[in-house]
């Protein structure tokens, strides 16, 4: 099973909203899920950005791929780091 970090659309129309979740890869955008880890409201001046650092970390360790808007998100909160930097410690 291929597990993905991805995004999922719950905004209306011309105003976007979107819950991180972590998914099967086959299953639908906006589909079925296996567990939300956090927001994003990029209509908010500034862009909201809530994330369960603890629980992205877990999914990223376990060897979830996260898409690369997420992937994006995460290097601004400096999620990504922190996994390398577990990563390496590991080895």
């Amino acid at each position: 099973m291929a597990v993905k970090i991805r995004l999922k659309r719950i905004g209306a129309k011309k105003s976007p909203f979107y819950r991180l979740v972590v998914a099967d890869s086959r299953f639908p955008r906006d589909g079925r899920f296996i567990e939300e880890i956090g927001y994003y409201n990029p209509a908010a001046d500034p862009s909201v950005l809530q994330v369960k650092e603890e629980r992205a970390l877990d999914w990223l360790a376990k060897g979830a791929q996260p898409s690369d808007t997420v992937r994006a998100l995460f290097s601004r909160l400096g999620i990504m780091k922190k996994f390398a930097e577990a990563k390496n410690a590991r080895q």
